[in-house]
């Protein structure tokens, strides 16, 4: 039973650590994008590279 003691506090942290890093998340707008990653990766990295070699800045 003293146990609980102990749990209690530290499962109490923990679920306010969560909640503080999802509050933080939503803040510096980590959800905005939600289909620009899956577009993402249907774009060809090695056309891009190509162009860059072949047209230098």
């Amino acid at each position: 039973m003293d146990i609980l003691l102990y749990l209690i506090p530290i499962a109490l942290t923990l679920g306010l650590a969560g909640l503080a890093g999802f509050l933080w998340s939503l803040r510096n707008n980590q959800y905005d994008d939600l289909e620009g990653a899956a577009h993402r990766i249907l774009l060809d990295d090695d056309e891009d590279e190509a162009d860059e070699m072949s047209h230098p800045k």
